[in-house]
């Protein structure tokens, strides 16, 4: 055991003087995957998260036009604050206004300090079905 110990040892003093950057790289992919993993998670499918059509419409939508700034499923914010259970506390984190159908609407429509409103993008269907999706985050 203690020859193989010392043959292993000797390959990787090797390969280390004569500059063989392989261990090094597979060593580095294999953290960089590691660390990478630990973040990324399978992304559920409607069905299993089980949405109405409308909140399917309205994850659809946060997709297309909330998910750039706004981490649906996670406490961690990109740019603006994170959505995940905003209905599900009295007050939104960061303004402090009432976290109801109301007040979001207001801010989907006109925005608030750099969210620019998308009264202009969205109909009033439209906004509808992603508030009906808010409410599962």
């Amino acid at each position: 055991m203690e020859t193989r110990l010392w043959s292993l040892i000797r390959s990787f003093q090797a390969s280390a003087i004569s500059c063989q950057p392989w261990p090094f790289l597979a060593l580095a992919w294999i953290v960089l995957t590691a660390s990478l993993a630990c973040e990324v998670e399978r992304r559920k499918s409607d069905a299993e998260l089980g949405l109405t059509p409308r909140q399917a419409e309205g994850r659809h939508l946060y997709d297309q036009y909330c998910d750039r700034c706004h981490a649906p499923y996670s406490s961690r914010g990109r740019q603006g604050p994170p959505m995940k259970g905003i209905f599900k506390k009295p007050y939104m984190s960061i303004s402090g206004l009432p976290a109801n159908d109301e007040r979001v609407e207001d801010i989907i429509r006109i925005g608030r300090n750099k969210m620019q409103g998308f009264g202009n993008v969205l109909t009033e269907e439209q906004i509808q079905a992603l508030l009906a999706y808010m409410h599962t985050l």
